[in-house]
């Protein structure tokens, strides 16, 4: 004569190992997004101090500012700094087309960085590769226009702005640049699986 609680008995093990099966396919679908997520969410703020908080500025010393808007330098005659606009920038080496494309470069990476997060929620969401790889093509195009602004602009001041003279809105920049990269690396690795119809599973 059998049990009547037996076989409910029985079936507890397998409901067990199905819930723990369900929570770690939840946990392997979701939380590299959410990491992912957080990246850009850091790379955005970083971005946000660096250019707006710190209005740009690579160098803040009391005898040196240098950045994206600011080229003020110590003049030994009035004990000050002196800033300097076009065309004494010029003169000084650093060309008004140069800084204008290094700003372009900078700006433009916060800018599309900005664009990141909503096509990686719709594809997350949807399952769709085409809104994944939008949002892949442009974490590469930041990528790209912060290296190349960045670079550019120290190639124009480094007889000024030494690297132990640089301060946190560079560190900042670089920080981003190195968070781009590595979100560009997790974006190829972890890609949104194709949500399935369950109206044709259950056809079928």
């Amino acid at each position: 004569m059998s049990v009547p609680g037996g076989s409910a008995t029985s079936f507890c093990p397998l409901q067990k190992t199905g819930e723990m099966a369900a929570s770690r396919a939840w946990r392997g679908e979701h939380l590299p997004f959410v990491a992912i997520m957080t990246l850009v969410t850091m790379v955005i703020t970083l971005l946000f101090y660096a250019l707006l908080w710190k209005a740009g500025n690579l160098v803040e010393l009391p005898n040196l500012r240098i950045g994206f808007y600011n080229f003020c330098l110590w003049d030994k005659d009035v004990s000050s700094l002196q800033c300097h606009q076009f065309p004494e920038l010029e003169a000084l080496g650093v060309p008004q087309v140069g800084l204008a494309l290094a700003r372009l470069g900078v700006y433009g990476a916060l800018v599309l960085t900005l664009f990141v997060p909503l096509p990686l929620l719709l594809a997350h969401c949807n399952g769709n590769e085409g809104e994944w790889q939008l949002a892949v093509v442009f974490l590469a195009t930041s990528s790209m226009m912060l290296a190349s602004g960045l670079g550019l602009f120290l190639s124009y001041v480094w007889k000024w702005a030494r690297l132990s003279l640089l301060g946190p809105g560079f560190l900042a920049l670089v920080l981003a640049q190195a968070l781009l990269i590595l979100l560009l690396r997790a974006t190829a690795v972890f890609r949104p699986r194709a949500k399935v119809d369950k109206s044709k599973l259950e056809t079928c």
